[in-house]
């Protein structure tokens, strides 16, 4: 519902929720009401403010609120299920809930961002460009925004916790640094990565925090993965006719992220000096070791394309 490329009108998302319940698809969406944030933009660079940190004033919580209702009423007109995906805090989750409460088959997804970096991060060094770093859609929030992300985590209203991994090098052409981006934050590149150190960032705020149990964290980074998205019973769990897919945890090892640490393409992690509590020590994909101890060990070459079933919300 947003991106210049990729936003779809009221009519065009009705027609893709429509195939989707012909097919018995589920559909992920994005919620945010682009032209709300068309406007915003165009109004904050005729005031000057041009910076990264205004990407998050272009788009409030309002904007995702909106949208999220949007999709959930197109998608109850239609009959079909959805996954509202990136939530970033209270107003879209308890859109959420809503539906949820009506029994509207309505699941939603939220990420590491959501719960550990806020809007004031996109500041960077006195509102330099180094805000572009932090630059994602929806935007960091703020404090309370948090909460209300864990609170939805520890009620159900969230089943999945993705990362939304869309990295972007800094200091490159063609990442963040895109000559456009110093012009204005409407050119930032929209994404941050984040797939190797979802895990870690959510055990240490969860488990190690005590808000979630170690089970409500399997579920909510696996089981549900795997039920929601057609790959269960060949992955979510351990157990016999399931793949050996088995990560090994030292849930009492202290570690500081860095970058250097890193095995993703990007030059740099938002998370650069994040402390965690809880660290994958091994990683066992079919059987096979393929990380040990901070350095990837297994071949290339073995992975398998998995054809996915019907969603279990279908």
């Amino acid at each position: 519902m947003t991106y210049d490329d990729l936003v779809l009108s009221d009519k065009q998302l009705l027609e893709v929720f429509d195939v989707a319940r012909r097919e018995e698809a589920l559909v992920m969406v994005h919620c945010e009401g682009y032209d709300a944030i068309r406007f915003l933009t165009t109004k904050l660079e005729r005031e000057g403010h041009i910076a990264p940190y205004y990407h998050g004033v272009s788009r409030p919580q309002a904007v995702e609120r909106e949208a999220t209702h949007r999709a959930i009423s197109h998608a109850e007109i239609v009959g079909v299920p959805i996954m509202i995906v990136h939530v970033s805090g209270r107003e879209a989750m308890e859109q959420v809930r809503w539906a949820q409460q009506r029994g509207l088959p309505v699941r939603a997804e939220t990420c590491p961002q959501y719960i550990t970096l806020t809007a004031d991060d996109m500041k960077g060094l006195n509102m330099d460009i180094s805000g572009a770093k932090y630059v994602c859609s929806p935007p960091p929030r703020d404090a309370e925004s948090q909460q209300a992300i864990w609170e939805g985590i520890t009620t159900g209203v969230f089943q999945i916790f993705s990362s939304d991994h869309c990295p972007f090098r800094y200091d490159d052409p063609k990442g963040k640094l895109t000559p456009n981006s110093r012009t204005s934050f409407r050119w930032v590149p929209n994404g941050i990565s984040g797939v190797e150190t979802r895990l870690p960032i959510f055990f240490s705020e969860g488990v190690s925090k005590g808000r979630i149990t170690l089970q409500k964290f399997v579920e909510l980074t696996s089981t549900n993965h795997a039920r929601i998205y057609g790959l269960y019973p060949r992955k979510g769990s351990i157990g016999i006719g399931f793949n050996a897919d088995i990560v090994l945890w030292n849930p009492k090892l202290k570690k500081q992220i860095r970058q250097a640490d890193l095995h993703h393409g990007s030059d740099y992690t938002p998370w650069e000096g994040f402390d965690v509590t809880g660290w994958p020590v091994t990683t066992i994909a079919r059987g096979r070791v393929v990380y040990e101890q901070g350095k990837i060990v297994g071949a290339k070459g073995p992975g398998e394309v998995l054809s996915r079933g019907k969603s279990s919300l279908v």
